[in-house]
């Protein structure tokens, strides 16, 4: 346990923003199984809605550093792909 009063503080607020990301990083996984499950189905107007959505919930978290940049590039390109895929 820490004794600095600093430290003590920063417990507190690494919990505060672990509980922040966590709920971005889920939202982000979330946004994913949407987009794929319209992919399998073969809905290409939900496809296309939930992948406008999706893309700037993950670049915000780029932005944040809550996900690596080239992982948000990498999930944003495995996606459009597929969409695109989907519309031939």
């Amino acid at each position: 346990m820490a004794n600095i009063k600093s430290a003590k503080k920063s417990i507190k607020t690494d919990a505060k923003r672990a509980v922040a990301n966590h709920a971005i990083r889920s939202k982000i996984k979330n946004d994913i199984k949407r987009i794929e499950a319209a992919v399998v189905k073969g809905d290409k107007d939900l496809a296309q809605a939930e992948l406008k959505k999706f893309v700037p919930d993950i670049d915000k978290a780029c932005s944040k550093g809550i996900v690596k940049k080239n992982t948000c590039a990498r999930e944003k390109s495995r996606l459009n792909k597929k969409v695109k895929e989907m519309s031939k």
